[in-house]
């Protein structure tokens, strides 16, 4: 009788590379573990060093003043009289007041633009700031300063400046023009724009 032929057996590794095989699976398995523990302890410390007591009351007590809208434009000119004809006769403005500041040695004149005011600003002397920038400028007058209309308080914006290391010009409110309480910012931190925080007079 005819043995008929058996089919090969299926294909098997060899016994002796289990060893080797269980070594291998054993080393990923570790590798995984340990880049696991690797990203848990990198994100512990990040949140250890970030998220801290200090962080957390910094971001409860941070806040930004509340600006309304850029309250006046200040602009340095030799003279209001020379000067009006161009804002009214030009750009069809109207100067509706005018009133000298004694304490800044200043004249000013207020024309209205939307909600927005022009301020312009003249020297009464030479010991006036107005002209002491105009000297700077060679005798020229022009942008002296902007002011921004403050919602919550001058005097709040001032804190709030002071914490964020803002070099100030003024420590608390003064009189200014047109029934304005005011303070100044220096340039030196406000990108080398003089900054004038304003609110109504009571």
């Amino acid at each position: 009788m005819k043995k008929e032929k058996q089919p090969p057996p299926p294909f098997s590794r060899p016994a002796r590379n289990a060893p080797h095989r269980k070594f291998q699976e054993s080393t990923l398995r570790e590798e995984k573990i340990n880049k696991f523990y690797f990203v848990l302890l990198s994100a512990r410390t990040i949140f250890a060093g970030v998220f801290n007591k200090n962080f957390f009351v910094l971001y409860l007590t941070h806040k930004n003043m509340k600006i309304s809208h850029i309250e006046h434009l200040g602009i340095a000119v030799k003279s209001i009289e020379e000067a009006l004809p161009y804002y009214e006769n030009v750009l069809g403005l109207k100067c509706y007041k005018t009133e000298v500041v004694e304490d800044q040695k200043v004249k000013t004149a207020f024309l209205m633009v939307g909600q927005t005011k022009i301020e312009l600003l003249e020297p009464t002397c030479e010991e006036s700031t107005i002209a002491k920038f105009m000297a700077d400028r060679g005798g020229k007058g022009g942008l002296h300063h902007m002011a921004f209309a403050i919602e919550d308080g001058v005097n709040n914006a001032l804190a709030e400046c002071t914490e964020k290391e803002i070099r100030l010009i003024d420590k608390a409110t003064r009189k200014g023009a047109d029934g304005l309480q005011i303070a100044f910012l220096h340039p030196k931190s406000t990108q080398g724009v003089l900054t004038e925080l304003c609110e109504p007079g009571e």
